[in-house]
């Protein structure tokens, strides 16, 4: 890596050693067993979210899937078109609750999750499993290196309406990057135009959302309806 950075004239210290670490040398990262089984950019939102420093997200028909209980995610990925066969299912299962562990390792990675009602309030798999779910946030909220942070109906309007937003803030600046779920698969973006463009519309939706109490107490009351 150091010497790649000299043949290119690289002079920024903090990104190469950034750059350094992350390619790990002759290290294989534990996501890359999935590596021709699974889609490329399963893998590769597990490497970002391993590397990242901090992590923020916001979503408005969807649980963020660093949240999701076993029962919740299998009936998510039930529902994909075309169906998947029941050995994938069983992969992306895999996968995500792995995925989970940057969470609640030894130094776990600042996470905020924006969660609009509608994602909460959405059954998947029915009541019984809508409700462990909704505790399961309620337990993962009460971490001090996790914050949810809720968006009633009563907001109203909101900028990304519909849109699933991942900002993984890099070990540098330079190397931030936004994950954007679309129809056809991820979209990675990671040019300073379109990270500031997320950085306001993350800020504009966190200063919609309840804050933490109210958030907790919030989610609190769906489940009790269940």
């Amino acid at each position: 890596m150091r010497t790649l950075a000299c043949n290119y004239d690289c002079a920024d210290e903090a990104l190469i050693d950034a750059l350094a670490a992350m390619t790990g040398g002759r290290t294989r990262h534990w996501w890359e067993e999935y590596r021709g089984i699974l889609p490329p950019g399963m893998l590769d939102l597990a490497g970002l979210e391993h590397h990242a420093v901090v992590l923020r997200t916001a979503q408005t028909s969807s649980l963020p899937g660093l949240l999701q209980t076993v029962d919740h995610a299998r009936v998510v990925f039930q529902q994909v078109v075309p169906a998947l066969p029941p050995p994938e299912i069983e992969h992306r299962l895999s996968l995500r609750i792995k995925r989970q562990a940057v969470l609640y390792r030894d130094t776990p990675v600042p996470y905020t999750a924006i969660i609009h009602e509608a994602a909460l309030r959405m059954q998947f798999g029915g009541p019984a499993v809508t409700k462990a779910q909704l505790n399961h946030l309620l337990d993962a909220g009460g971490r001090d290196s996790i914050t949810i942070a809720v968006i009633p109906f009563t907001a109203g309007a909101h900028p990304g309406s519909g849109q699933t937003v991942l900002y993984a803030h890099g070990p540098v600046p330079r190397l931030d990057t936004v994950q954007l779920d679309q129809s056809h698969g991820p979209a990675l973006l990671d040019t300073e135009a379109q990270l500031a463009k997320y950085r306001t519309v993350l800020g504009r939706l966190h200063a919609l959302a309840l804050g933490p109490a109210a958030s907790r107490n919030f989610i609190h009351a769906i489940a009790r309806e269940l």
